[in-house]
């Protein structure tokens, strides 16, 4: 009788801590605001799990990777840099964003206790398993969207509204925090990078890509009773909101430069057309080696975002060639010049109807080499 008590005793205790491991499992979303460098401009998402059984509090989070790969740099280039999820304390995650000084928001989920368990399981599996790594797409699978991923399978995360004005693209999500953040450098390399595949508009979906997003979606799920997945949302640490401001000092250079050149290649002074010979001939590498690059992100990358970029309307490779043909003036230029003078007038005139939106401070550049392509067509 006391062997059937104990086995009971033992059997009743299983089950109740098989409950309580999910009962005193609590899970958040944390989300933190953006920094002022390039690679934080756009903030941060990971997950928290208080397990009271365990006595754990952890934060887990797919933004790491390894620095130290001896080829970092050419698998970043490539698109083929593996990034990982990695677990970590709550003092140890939050202290980089402590020191700068930005906000981080918690969202305690309100979930069913299976679907905690779920969300565990799988953070655990990923952990231990080769999923632990995955290829990032800035667009499509990054720290965000894996978090974003589990909420919709197993939290059933359902925003019930718009998060953007209807017709808002990738590229003016972007430029929403580079125009905050005063990155107009920044702001022209991403543009000059990026084809226009991030010109396709975004649907409720793809707008989570982005943290503020994926936190906003997750706060759109309070007006509906059926989808109601947020008990709390808190603020762990208050930073600074830093000074919204945009200057385009790329546009401002370009369109300087631009003058200068144009009005110099007029005078018919000998030291100044030979300077602008050496400028015309700069120009020319430059835009021939920037096309080159565009190519091969293009082609020699996984970076589906660089595909089909229209930049290669003005920045066309084969400047490179024509740059030192300028000097021995072969017969064939007059003609190469004609095709390119038609090639970015057509450019200048469809600027702003082009599939993709390209920088407003590249159109000096576009108007310059239209302008040159003139002088020396005639001039071969």
């Amino acid at each position: 009788m006391s062997r059937i008590l104990l086995w009971a005793v033992l059997f009743f205790s299983a089950r109740v801590y098989s409950q309580d491991s999910t009962i005193h499992l609590r899970i958040s979303v944390v989300t933190c605001a953006p920094g002022t460098e390039l690679y934080s401009i756009f903030g941060h998402t990971a997950i928290r799990i208080i397990d009271s059984i365990r006595q754990t509090d952890l934060i887990y989070n797919y933004g790491t990777f390894d620095f130290n790969d001896p080829d970092f740099y050419m698998k970043f280039t490539r698109g083929k840099l593996d990034y990982m999820l990695s677990v970590s304390t709550v003092p140890d995650f939050m202290y980089e964003y402590q020191s700068e000084n930005r906000d981080v928001h918690e969202q305690v989920l309100k979930i069913p206790n299976s679907s905690k368990q779920n969300i565990q399981n799988a953070l655990t599996q990923n952990l231990s398993g080769p999923s632990r790594y995955y290829k990032y797409d800035f667009l499509y699978n990054n720290c965000t969207t894996r978090i974003r991923d589990l909420l919709f399978k197993y939290a059933g995360l359902q925003p019930d509204h718009v998060l953007i004005p209807e017709g808002t693209s990738f590229r003016n999500m972007l430029h929403e925090y580079l125009n905050k953040g005063n990155q107009p450098w920044s702001k022209l390399g991403i543009d000059l990078l990026l084809g226009s595949p991030i010109d396709k508009k975004v649907d409720i979906t793809n707008s989570m890509f982005l943290p503020d997003y994926l936190m906003k979606g997750i706060d759109s799920s309070t007006k509906s009773k059926t989808a109601n997945i947020l008990q709390e949302k808190q603020l762990l640490n208050k930073g600074t909101a830093p000074t919204e401001s945009f200057t385009n000092t790329p546009l401002l250079l370009f369109s300087i430069f631009s003058v200068i050149l144009i009005a110099l290649s007029f005078l018919k002074k000998k030291p100044v057309q030979v300077f602008v010979k050496w400028a015309d001939c700069l120009v020319l590498l430059i835009t021939g080696l920037l096309g080159c690059l565009l190519l091969f992100m293009w082609f020699g990358s996984d970076h589906k975002a660089c595909a089909a970029n229209y930049n290669l309307l003005w920045a066309l490779p084969t400047n490179l060639i024509a740059a030192l043909a300028i000097w021995k003036n072969p017969s064939w230029l007059k003609k190469y010049f004609r095709v390119c003078m038609i090639i970015h007038l057509l450019t200048v005139l469809l600027w702003f109807w082009l599939p993709q939106q390209l920088n407003i401070a590249l159109l000096p550049i576009a108007v310059l080499l239209l302008q040159r392509c003139w002088q020396l067509k005639n001039s071969a």
